[in-house]
């Protein structure tokens, strides 16, 4: 029998939500076959065996959240293997029939083949009967006895765990069967305390302070109902409650006349179009901010603290916000500085619509320098979008409105766009935000900026 795991699904992802169980007990499964649909983070994805045999036990179920290393299901890697595998184990009774007393040596010696044979079962209690020889110390320590088995660990990697406050069964095991090491729990509380907003120790629990408020009974004035958060929401909620905590937010506006691209967009949307693309304001802003970023390279950075470091990115690659009925997904346009308008509006177009299908893979979604976030198509006239941690800077678009300019010496009708550009203020100065976005004013005002720097 193989065990078959979750395997390594992206970087920095560790669980996921199940949807689906693709198969069944009994089924025959071939190499790279998909068995169980996952809601990982931001994507939906379909894992495939690493195994081919027949399935003969199934772990999981819908609903359940499963880590990376958990197992999924066992299978029988000989196909036929099965009834092999029981040939021997009616045939090996027979030799101690015969010999009597041959029968009382493998019993005396029955330790060492359970631990060579069924390792896997073994090794889970052997960790946690040792912890019962310490209840002189801490009256806490019973505790995680009982859930020893849960969490494959030394005693001393418990005792580790204890000191610094983190639960061992929250712990991720790298080692042989998921076993956990003390770096596996150093490593867990390092995820932990780059989670919490950055700053001195005594301001770090704040954050947890709202969540440990009680909430009001709100049955107490009519009816209510219950939902449970989403993988994509609840994630959502860590990273921009992170980012809310972590970014110095500072916010800049501006309106930019599009009237003369509006034109250009209308004579040309056909021919997108046919090409299977959309040429949509969204597609000529990703164009635009791929030269801009090219001519103001530290709105294509992230912060390391932790070296005192900016790290500026050679690769242009532009994030699109895409509203979809699970939440925000935010697909990545890479290398959107060496593509054409067209290019980069079918891929967008695409995108969009693989994030509505939920058919986005965790790598179209990684990798981005800065995001565009469109409302234009609900309404609105500005608001402060909340920068895309590690990027710096992102920009928010509302609705083209019809408004009276003084032109030429005269007063016109045109189209604006308000712009809404949100940036670390660690990274980018204030006069530099100002001077990137009116870059990006004049680019759309003026098309021939593109042609001219891109």
């Amino acid at each position: 029998m193989t065990e078959f795991t979750v395997p390594e699904l992206g970087e920095n992802v560790t669980t996921g939500d199940v949807l689906r169980v693709l198969v069944k007990p009994g089924e025959t499964i071939a190499r790279d076959q998909p068995v169980i649909e996952l809601e990982t983070e931001k994507a939906t994805v379909e894992v495939p065996s690493s195994v081919a045999g027949i399935v003969k036990d199934i772990r999981v179920k819908p609903g359940d959240k499963v880590q990376v290393g958990a197992v999924i299901l066992t299978v029988d890697e000989d196909g036929a293997g099965g009834q092999k595998a029981a040939d021997p184990a009616k045939a090996a009774p027979e030799p101690t029939k015969a010999p009597e007393p041959v029968q009382e040596p493998p019993k005396a010696e029955s330790p060492k083949p359970r631990s060579e044979a069924d390792q896997k079962v073994v090794s889970m209690p052997r960790p946690a009967r040792p912890e019962p020889a310490e209840p002189p110390k801490p009256s806490s320590a019973p505790p995680p006895v009982d859930r020893g088995p849960a969490a494959p660990a030394s005693p001393a990697v418990r005792r580790l765990a204890r000191e610094i406050g983190v639960d061992i069964n929250d712990v991720q095991g790298t080692g042989p069967d998921g076993r956990i090491s003390e770096e596996d729990v150093k490593e867990h509380a390092r995820r932990i305390l780059t989670s919490i907003p950055l700053g001195a120790a005594a301001p770090r629990p704040a954050p947890a302070a709202p969540a440990s408020m009680p909430l009001p009974d709100f049955s107490r004035w009519g009816d209510v109902e219950r939902q449970p958060m989403s993988n994509i929401r609840r994630t959502t909620s860590m990273r921009l409650t992170h980012a809310w905590n972590a970014v110095p937010h500072v916010t800049q506006f501006d309106k930019a006349d599009i009237t003369g691209i509006e034109e250009l967009r209308r004579k040309y949307r056909e021919q997108v179009k046919q090409a299977g693309g959309d040429l949509t304001v969204t597609a000529m802003l990703v164009k635009v901010l791929a030269v801009a970023v090219k001519q103001f390279p530290q709105f294509n950075a992230s912060l390391d603290l932790d070296n005192d470091q900016i790290i500026l990115k050679k690769y242009v690659n532009i994030g699109v916000a895409v509203d979809t009925d699970r939440g925000l997904l935010v697909p990545v346009i890479r290398d959107a500085d060496r593509k054409n308008l067209t290019q980069i509006a079918i891929e967008v177009h695409q995108l969009a619509e693989r994030a509505r299908e939920r058919k986005l893979t965790l790598d179209e979604m990684s990798g981005g320098g800065m995001t565009i976030s469109n409302l234009g198509g609900i309404g609105g006239t500005y608001f402060t979008p909340i920068v895309n941690w590690p990027e710096v800077a992102i920009l928010g678009v509302s609705r083209g409105i019809l408004e009276p300019v003084w032109r030429n010496n005269t007063i016109e009708p045109r189209q604006l766009l308000p712009l809404s550009l949100s940036y670390d203020h660690r990274v980018i100065d204030g006069a530099d935000a100002m001077r990137f976005l009116r870059w990006v004013v004049a680019a759309v005002e003026q098309p021939f900026l593109l042609s001219l720097l891109g």
